[in-house]
This record gives C-alpha cells, sequence and structure tokens, in this order.
C-alpha cells in the first residue's frame, strides 16, 4: 500500500473517531485536486467551487460509512461526479430569465445588463487553437461522457479507478469511454486542420 493511501487511511480513522482536525487534514491534502477536476469538468470558477464545497460537506456526512474498501479518491471521484451530475439536473430545471425584460428599483424600471463572462481577447490570443477546440468539443459532451474523459485523459485514472468512482464494471466504462472518444472526434472534425483527422 501507498503512504499516501496510509495516511488517508490514519486522517479517516481518526475523523471518524470524532478529531476535527484530522478531518480537516484529509481535505486540505485533496482540496487542490478535487478542485482541478471539478474545474475540468464546469469550466467556472465559482461552479467548480460549490462542487466541491458540496461534496465536502457529504464526505463529512457520510465518512462514518467509508469502510476502505476503494481509494479516498476514489471514493471522493464519485461524489465529486455526483456533485457535478446534480448541479447540471439543477441548471436544466431552472427558469431562464429573458435579456430582454426590465428590473424594478425604488428609482424606476432599469434594463438588465448582463455581464460578458467570456474570456477577454488577451486570454483568448494566448490559449493555442487546438485547446480551444478541445475545451469547446468537452464542454458538448454529454455530462456522463464528459466526467469520463476528464477522469482519464486529465486525472489519469485507470478503467478500474473510474469504474470504482462512477460504480460501473470495468467493461461498461470501457466501452462508454470508447463512445466519448467517437463522440469528441466527431465534435473535432470541423477542426480537422488543427488536428489532421
Amino acid at each position: 500500500m501507498s503512504e499516501s493511501y496510509l495516511d488517508d487511511h490514519l486522517l479517516i480513522s481518526r475523523a471518524q473517531g470524532g478529531d476535527r482536525s484530522a478531518f480537516n487534514s484529509l481535505i486540505r491534502k485533496h482540496e487542490t485536486r478535487a478542485y482541478q477536476y471539478a474545474f475540468r469538468l464546469t469550466r467556472s470558477p465559482e461552479e467548480a467551487a460549490d462542487v466541491v464545497a458540496d461534496a465536502f460537506v457529504r464526505i463529512y456526512n457520510a465518512l462514518h460509512n467509508f469502510k476502505g474498501q476503494s481509494a479516498f479518491t476514489t471514493w471522493m471521484y464519485r461524489i465529486l461526479t455526483n456533485c457535478y451530475l446534480d448541479v447540471k439536473k439543477k441548471e436544466r430545471n431552472k427558469q431562464t430569465t429573458s435579456l430582454e425584460s426590465v428590473l424594478q428599483t425604488s428609482d424606476g424600471e432599469v434594463e438588465r445588463q448582463i455581464e460578458d463572462e467570456g474570456p477577454s481577447p488577451y486570454e483568448d490570443t494566448e490559449r493555442s487553437m487546438r485547446e480551444q477546440s478541445i475545451e469547446i468539443a468537452v464542454s458538448h459532451l454529454p455530462e456522463y461522457q464528459r466526467a469520463m474523459i476528464v477522469m482519464y485523459h486529465a486525472e489519469s485514472m485507470t478503467y478500474e479507478e473510474i469504474a470504482a468512482a462512477l460504480d460501473l464494471p470495468v467493461g461498461t466504462v470501457k466501452s462508454r469511454l470508447n463512445r466519448a472518444r467517437v463522440s469528441l472526434r466527431e465534435l473535432l472534425v470541423k477542426d480537422e486542420e488543427l488536428f489532421r483527422l
């Protein structure tokens, strides 16, 4: 067993016994990795922070159920993925607001102004066209495919780790990841000169 696994096991054991500082140490140890994963899924700093915060609350509430049959990080990825999928489900169910509407204030009506949250021209210039194309294509994948692509290619997780994180058979992970890659390739065909497909 790796030293990291043993360290996690010790911290979890202490946290399960009521040691708050052990739980805080466990969170500090994994918060950067959790945030990076959430950001790769959401592409939004605020949304990623919300996903991570929600995931750590769920981890705290369910820590007594953790039996150590898989690595803590595997369990953490499963919870992060579920939190991300829950956010997406809520977004789909959210009512939209017309851009033409006005707001009522004590001073009268005010036109609604929508802040452009897109990247600045400087940020666009800094990024290569290839990275942009991949990011856009990944963002158009269904949530489960996006999660698998990020887990395998960005987080360097194995098929077995992804299977454990998503509670799926390894064969299902392989076939779904393959379908995700095919979908991604189809989305990138329009930029074939960049990728020489």
